[in-house]
């Protein structure tokens, strides 16, 4: 099973420990990738107009500024960098032993500089967002797409792959061919905070359930003890089911 996470936009960093080592990161194919991403990243993040480039609020100074430490700060395990409201309900600190572990096999998040991280991978804190054409690279969901095409599929293996981005997250890999298949996004109704905070419960649930099934139409009974789950085919190949879930 392949499931897949946004980043948080809040993250979390400590002033202590060893930089990131890109090719030590799950995926190394990415590496080459990842270091371009970072060097334009820390060169936008010097300009003056470093708010504006990366479409965020100029009150967010201090997170801006950390994108220009981005091969020296500290790097600390993906799973302690994100937080927020999704993370907060996967608590991830939290999960059994066999649940963790399924977790680092299974949650992949997807990230606007990393590309593709598990949650023991060691990251650094940054600022930026998949939506963003960053200078001299481009529309980072177009530079990351290909990349993640090489490694994403081989990462779901024979198993589902069940999708808790955001779209603007989603546009950076869109299952394809049989992969396509097994794909089910996962659809909350309601406000973005408890869309965001149900996905992290879905993950959390699946790992904690621990089956790993092959068919989407096996989904909904694994979740039933916890979800309100409906699940809808695509009308057409090539898109996803969808899995509707509502906290019980």
């Amino acid at each position: 099973m392949l499931i897949l996470l946004p980043p948080s936009e809040s993250k979390t960093g400590r002033s202590r420990g060893r930089a990131v080592d890109h090719e030590r990161l799950s995926f190394p194919e990415l590496a080459p990738t990842r270091q371009r991403v970072a060097d334009a990243l820390a060169q936008v993040s010097a300009r003056p107009d470093a708010a504006e480039a990366l479409g965020v609020s100029p009150g967010l100074t201090a997170e801006i500024a950390r994108n220009l430490a981005l091969h020296t700060a500290p790097s600390l395990p993906a799973s302690r960098v994100y937080s927020g409201v999704l993370y907060d309900a996967l608590s991830y600190a939290t999960l059994d032993t066999a649940a963790r572990r399924r977790a680092n096999r299974w949650l992949v998040v997807v990230s606007a500089l990393y590309g593709a991280v598990r949650p023991t991978d060691s990251i650094t804190p940054y600022r930026l967002s998949m939506g963003v054409n960053l200078p001299t690279v481009g529309p980072l969901a177009g530079v990351w797409k290909p990349q993640l095409e090489r490694v994403l599929p081989e990462a779901a293996g024979r198993g589902l792959v069940v999708d808790c981005r955001s779209s603007t997250y989603a546009a950076a890999w869109t299952p394809s061919g049989e992969v396509a298949g097994r794909w089910v996004r996962v659809n909350v109704p309601g406000a973005t905070h408890m869309a965001k905070h149900t996905r992290g419960l879905v993950a959390r649930a699946l790992c904690e359930v621990g089956k790993d099934p092959r068919r989407p139409t096996a989904l909904p009974d694994l979740l039933a003890d916890r979800f309100e789950v409906q699940l809808t085919q695509p009308a057409r190949a090539g898109r996803p089911w969808v899995l509707e879930a509502t906290a019980r």
